[in-house]
């Protein structure tokens, strides 16, 4: 119980004294979830929606397929990320490896699988009511997938906040590709683990408290900005 007050003392700490080395991790941790979690969404969205209106052979495999990826265990990302952007794979001469882009792209391919079958559960069931309309409509598969997901835009925005919530607490992943190097590529989870293995759990738990609060945080500040409360629709 007393490490976890000191913890508590710590990250207080920290934040009132703005501590630079908690600004530089805390910004980059959010550059680097953020901009995941931005592409991962482009990717995830259209897929989710084109997997409820488009009827194919394999299409149960494929959906089972994308359910089971969602537990996807990061260390193998971060393992086979590693393999293709370090010297010796495919993409070495690109010179990625150990820098916050391998990190998002190792996050992209965290969150795609989670965002997708979220998004798809959500706009299959709107798309069982907006079949019949939007075929006499003449409405095109683009129009069709396009439409699903403006109606559907509160629940996807919880698909992006669960991408959110999976990338910004992933430390296996990104201490595999990005090193932990710091005022480089460490971050507020690498951070954690180092100090961990230090022995200071005081600056560890105090560090964990402040990515909690800032989850909470961007969690709140998004539902604010897209007024579902106020709509009275979560």
């Amino acid at each position: 119980m007393w490490e976890i007050w000191q913890g508590i003392i710590a990250a207080a700490r920290l934040l009132v004294t703005l501590d630079a080395d908690l600004v530089e991790i805390t910004l980059r941790s959010l550059q680097v979830t953020l901009t995941a979690v931005a592409i991962g969404s482009a990717i995830a969205l259209p897929l989710g929606a084109w997997l409820a209106v488009q009827r194919f052979r394999w299409r149960r495999a494929v959906i089972a397929t994308l359910n089971a990826l969602m537990g996807l265990p990061p260390v193998v990302v971060g393992l086979v990320v590693y393999l293709l952007l370090s010297r010796s794979g495919p993409f070495g001469a690109l010179g990625l490896i150990f820098t916050p882009t391998a990190m998002i792209i190792a996050q992209v391919i965290i969150v795609v699988p989670l965002i997708a079958s979220i998004a798809h559960q959500a706009i299959r069931e709107l798309w069982s009511d907006y079949h019949d309309l939007l075929l006499s409509l003449g409405a095109s598969k683009r129009q069709r997938i396009a439409t699903l997901i403006w109606d559907a835009r509160r629940a996807l925005l919880t698909a992006g906040l669960a991408g959110f919530g999976r990338a910004i607490g992933e430390v296996g992943a990104i201490m595999i590709v990005g090193g932990n190097i710091d005022h480089a590529t460490r971050v507020l989870t690498t951070a954690i683990a180092l100090e961990t293995s230090k022995g200071d759990f005081a600056l560890a738990l105090g560090l964990g408290f402040v990515l909690i609060g800032l989850a909470l945080l961007v969690n709140y500040a998004i539902h604010a900005l897209s007024r579902t409360e106020r709509e009275g629709r979560w």
